[in-house]
């Protein structure tokens, strides 16, 4: 089952299939599909995973393992592929709450997002090398952005697991919070990620040109918001 909660701007996707520790079946890309849709004009997106054990543990293999063609391989990696593609390029900022492990597949969603949070006992691997296979859905790619091509190699090459605090030294992971304060956490963060400049900022930092980025602060400064956050400046300077 994939949930959707939508509160003020805020969306929050979760992957919450406990029978499977969150693996992703093809019922379950069907249903990621219809939820981004439901999304689309949140101002910051969270997606996480049910419970405490698992971000997402890869595919499941027990209904993945229906596919034995080439061609039947390369339609199911396509279809999720896609799906990292379509998180990557949400127009707003995009946090992995990772609650649980992220194994396999489940790094490769984690590092489509803009921004990863981890509780401080999970761990993280790209390792799909134990199954004499390798990521598919566009996590090598995105892996070899966030921390280089040599680590990049070495991780993915080997399926190393990595704790929290591992990966974060290295940049595979940007936060580390204690179990306990966890969820207070990625939605304290995601509450100050949703807002427009924020989303503006993603589009910049995406690859706008000098003219769309100047736009873009253009637009803001004309904004309701941009002068009532002005006026309240103001105000608290006044105060003094």
């Amino acid at each position: 089952m994939v949930d959707v909660e939508l509160d003020e701007g805020l969306a929050v996707i979760t992957i919450d299939r406990p029978q499977a520790r969150n693996a992703i079946a093809p019922e379950t890309m069907d249903q990621l599909d219809r939820a981004l849709d439901a999304v689309a004009a949140a101002r910051a997106l969270v997606i996480t995973g049910g419970g405490d054990r698992a971000f997402v543990s890869g595919g499941d293999l027990k209904q993945l393992a229906a596919i034995r063609t080439e061609e039947d391989a390369q339609a199911m990696a396509w279809r999720m592929r896609l799906l990292c593609d379509r998180i990557a390029a949400f127009p707003a900022p995009v946090i992995a709450a990772l609650n649980g492990h992220a194994l396999g597949g489940g790094a490769e969603v984690a590092v489509a997002a803009d921004i990863r949070i981890a509780a401080a006992d999970i761990k993280i691997a790209f390792n799909q090398v134990s199954l004499a296979i390798m990521p598919a859905w566009g996590g090598a790619e995105r892996l070899a952005a966030l921390v280089g091509h040599s680590q990049a190699l070495l991780l993915a090459g080997t399926g190393t697991m990595l704790d929290a605090p591992a990966a974060e030294r290295i940049g595979l992971v940007n936060q580390v919070v204690p179990r306990e304060s966890f969820e207070a956490e990625w939605r304290g963060l995601a509450r100050s990620l949703a807002n427009r400049s924020a989303g503006e900022i993603k589009r910049v930092l995406a690859g706008a040109s000098a003219d769309e980025a100047v736009a873009a602060f253009a637009r803001l400064w004309v904004s309701d918001e941009h002068w009532a956050a002005a006026d309240a400046l103001q105000q608290q300077r006044n105060n003094r």
